[in-house]
């Protein structure tokens, strides 16, 4: 089995703030998140909730199926925090504030400008398996706090985050891809967002990837071109 970059056997809280265990502190959003997402999805009023909505949800049918990728989101998410926070610290750390900024901003939006969905079934078209998890989904997970959707963001933000990993291999980077656009496309098979709730994830993501990456990242690679070759 391969050896954890760092070794958290002697972690306790108290411990938290050594330089070797201070990256955990990123970890501490996720209570704050989870705690402001569930108090924001419930704060408003269906009526003062802004329905979003347009003609490419109706021309996308509802399929029950899609609710594999889009539960198999948690797993994917989890995984990817973990395994991160034990192999890849660097990426970890950009992982991370990536959904930091997600967090921040679509939850300002969700305060500001609460929308919700309106066109999830009231009888599901098949029974089976599948439609009773939905119908379990539609139950726990209520239809506020729809745009941007931090599914879709999420998402891209765990492919962004495996393709940055050098020691991994292109198959596993392509399949971790794949995954994500299949749970991209489940956001709106199974109406749990509208097609426009992903369009406005995109700028979203776009944010998160310059604060998270920018200089990290992105900037080094410009840097390390030839001015003969800027030239050109």
């Amino acid at each position: 089995m391969k050896k954890p970059t760092v070794d958290y056997t002697g972690f306790r809280l108290s411990r938290i703030k050594e330089p070797r265990f201070r990256h955990l502190l990123l970890l501490v959003s996720w209570p704050i998140y989870l705690v402001l997402y569930f108090a924001l999805e419930r704060a408003f009023p269906l009526d003062q909730c802004y329905s979003v909505h347009c003609a490419l949800d109706d021309a996308m049918a509802f399929n029950e199926v899609f609710v594999v990728p889009y539960v198999g989101w948690y797993f994917l998410l989890a995984f990817t925090v973990l395994y991160f926070m034990f192999y890849d610290l660097e990426n970890f750390k950009g992982f991370q504030i990536f959904l930091i900024v997600t967090e921040v901003v679509a939850l300002t939006t969700y305060a500001i400008f609460p929308t919700r969905v309106d066109f999830q079934p009231e009888t599901m078209p098949r029974d089976n398996i599948f439609s009773d998890i939905i119908g379990l989904l539609y139950a726990v997970d209520v239809n506020t706090n729809a745009c941007p959707s931090l599914h879709v963001a999420f998402s891209l933000g765990i492919g962004s985050a495996w393709s940055k990993r050098k020691q991994t291999r292109l198959w596993v980077k392509l399949m971790i891809w794949a995954m994500a656009i299949l749970i991209c496309l489940s956001t709106v098979y199974t109406k749990q967002h509208s097609v426009l709730d992903f369009v406005w994830a995109l700028p979203m993501c776009l944010l998160a990837e310059i604060v998270a990456y920018g200089r990290s990242y992105w900037l080094p690679k410009f840097k390390k071109q030839p001015a003969a070759s800027l030239n050109k």
